[in-house]
């Protein structure tokens, strides 16, 4: 049983992270004109807790593209996802409602608007992205698994270059759940070890050094130097969202260099054979990497630091003088103010 203190502040860590669908639906909704509360709605719904059960230990009546038939609509066979920790699902729903909310209002009676209108574009909403984009995206995670698992068996300098460099853009789209069935297999063998989950280490500690490399050419602009380097520690004890959200995201360029510092951290960590025995990864889970005897890897944790420092300092030089400069700390990549197209529609 886990100590309720640490239940306690475990949650006030995760809380924002579990429930990012409902606080990227207010804000995507913000920037492309639909109702931000409506939407929001939307992220509750998706990770309401009866909703993500069905997702998670309903029963599976059969498969279809490979995705498990977990429940029924109407009598429907359908496949409902989990959506916490999501973002791309959020993001369409925001994009749906600013295209649906005008239609509704340009056929519906101004005297029943304020009551049906939110719940039409609640339900339809809600309905195309339970029904057609959640099982979209399994699909699309079921294939992405299939591939990584065929991009382990090549030579191991080429699958972790290209895993490392490639894993935050799946963490973007939410696909990266497609990772974690592959790590758990391998963690819960008999022998547990996961070069896989090394590689997500190494595409970590990546996204950290490019937040620590705006930390430190950011000058003007104390808000962001205090971010950044808190993104940065967080990335260091394996939290990667501030970096990636807060940070890094924000000024593309930082992104794309801090991704291919990691692949080139990847190259070297195929190179040096590196393991993983441990869930735990970036610098703070370094005690994951210390082979246990029966591996019969001694090197094994050194290989670890070695090919760490080498993602850092690549990362941190890469975004340092290609993708970021001070000046950038004002421009950040805002979508433009919208009037809300609902409101446009008498």
């Amino acid at each position: 049983v886990k100590n309720p203190t640490y239940e306690i502040i475990n949650a006030m860590g995760d809380a924002t992270f579990y429930f990012l669908p409902v606080i990227v639906g207010f804000t995507a909704a913000q920037k492309l004109g639909s109702d931000p509360v409506i939407v929001g709605i939307i992220g509750a719904f998706l990770i309401y807790p009866s909703i993500a059960q069905i997702a998670t230990t309903g029963k599976v009546s059969g498969t279809l593209l490979g995705m498990g038939i977990n429940a029924n609509f109407f009598g429907l066979p359908v496949h409902i996802a989990n959506y916490t920790y999501s973002i791309f699902p959020m993001i369409f729903a925001a994009w749906m409602a600013a295209k649906l909310e005008p239609w509704i209002k340009s056929w519906m009676p101004l005297v029943l608007r304020m009551i049906f209108s939110p719940l039409v574009e609640i339900f339809l909403v809600g309905m195309t992205v339970v029904l057609v984009v959640g099982p979209l995206i399994t699909v699309a995670s079921g294939a992405i698994t299939a591939g990584i698992q065929a991009l382990l068996s090549l030579t191991p300098m080429i699958s972790d270059a290209i895993i490392a460099g490639f894993y935050q853009v799946l963490v973007i789209f939410g696909l990266h759940w497609a990772v974690i069935p592959i790590i758990t297999a391998q963690l819960s063998s008999a022998h547990p070890e996961s070069v896989l989950n090394g590689i997500v280490s190494i595409s970590m500690i990546a996204q950290g050094a490019g937040a620590l490399a705006v930390w430190v050419k950011t000058k003007h602009n104390p808000a962001l130097k205090g971010l950044s380097l808190s993104a940065f520690i967080s990335a260091c004890c394996g939290i990667t969202e501030p970096a990636m959200y807060g940070v890094n995201l924000k000024y593309g360029r930082v992104f794309i260099f801090a991704s291919i510092g990691a692949a080139i951290g990847g190259l070297v960590n195929g190179l040096l054979g590196v393991n993983m025995y441990g869930f735990t990864g970036s610098f703070l889970g370094f005690p994951s990497f210390a082979a246990p005897g029966w591996a019969n890897n001694p090197n094994n944790l050194w290989n670890f630091w070695i090919a760490s420092i080498v993602t850092l300092v690549a990362a941190f030089l890469l975004v340092y003088f290609f993708g970021y400069k001070d000046a950038d700390a004002n421009q950040a990549k805002t979508a433009p103010k919208k009037k809300r197209l609902g409101k446009t529609v008498e």
